[in-house]
């Protein structure tokens, strides 16, 4: 059985508390700037913002020892963007900080978010960091599809005059030609994945009907129970644990439990460690159910 520990308290002062490595995966969704004030007057903007939250991932760095991860977006005031994800990644890497090549969260964005001459804002960054190295765990097809596409032919390169090498009115035949002693024709030094690399497009469903839970609405900024899947499945083993130092409305939680990964819930405010706990509450009921 899976356990969650909720803790209300400020996340820097919490994590500060919590032993070093304890965590496989932090994931999470900090404020947004001065988007919204959680009724505690939170109204960070700009470097201010950038600054706070490289101390909250420094924070979980040491707490983790595999991925990092928190989907952040910037604010577009008077046609200018605020650009705080890219200057967060940029302090975070002059900061030391080992960054992997963030993910995008791709949704249909919010009618009218591009103002009244620009783009629709349609995605998300997840700014994604760890302590170095490979990976301690992961499985990078967890959430992964079949092949779209049937396997191509061998590399053809050109010669100077610019036939290809591998001219079908060659006498010899090319490695996708030849059979195997098994009978099978093909190039063997490639066999496709049962199931392909799902890529760092993450794209969901969002709004009525698709965030996984009525309880999440709760919160003033959901994300998709499905978001919190892709990232707990992938980068924390089962048995592990998952830490949330912006609970809200206790998605990552809920999630985790869900498949068989402890977690830890952090909000600073009491109404959402409430929340939290009904929603890991829901998700044991629905355990029972199945059992």
């Amino acid at each position: 059985m899976s356990e969650t520990q909720i803790i209300q308290g400020d996340c820097l002062e919490v994590m500060d508390s919590l032993p070093i490595g304890s965590v496989n995966l932090v994931f999470g969704s900090p404020s947004y700037e001065d988007a919204r004030t959680y009724g505690m007057d939170f109204a960070l903007t700009g470097q201010d913002w950038v600054d706070w939250m490289v101390e909250v991932f420094k924070a979980s760095l040491r707490v983790c020892s595999g991925l990092v991860a928190f989907v952040v977006e910037g604010r577009t005031r008077a046609f200018r963007y605020s650009a705080t994800p890219l200057l967060l990644a940029a302090d975070l890497h002059r900061a030391g900080i080992h960054l992997r090549n963030p993910p995008v969260f791709h949704r249909n964005g919010i009618p009218g978010s591009g103002r009244s001459d620009w783009l629709r804002n349609d995605y998300e960054f997840i700014i994604c960091g760890t302590n170095g190295g490979e990976l301690p765990w992961s499985d990078n097809t967890a959430m992964g599809h079949t092949p779209k596409c049937a396997v191509g032919g061998e590399m053809s390169y050109r010669n100077q005059d610019g036939r290809r090498k591998n001219q079908r009115h060659r006498k010899n035949k090319t490695p996708s030609q030849k059979q195997r002693a098994n009978g099978v024709s093909g190039n063997p030094g490639y066999e496709p994945p049962k199931i392909a690399n799902p890529g760092n497009v993450i794209t969901l469903k969002v709004g009525g009907g698709h965030m996984g839970s009525k309880l999440n609405s709760e919160n003033e900024a959901p994300f998709p129970e499905k978001l919190a899947e892709f990232f707990i499945r992938s980068f924390c083993p089962e048995g592990g644990t998952v830490l949330d130092p912006f609970s809200g409305s206790g998605t990552t939680a809920a999630v985790a439990n869900r498949f068989g990964r402890n977690a830890v819930a952090i909000d600073i405010r009491q109404s959402q460690c409430e929340l939290t706990q009904k929603r890991v509450d829901s998700v044991k009921e629905e355990s029972a159910l199945l059992d």
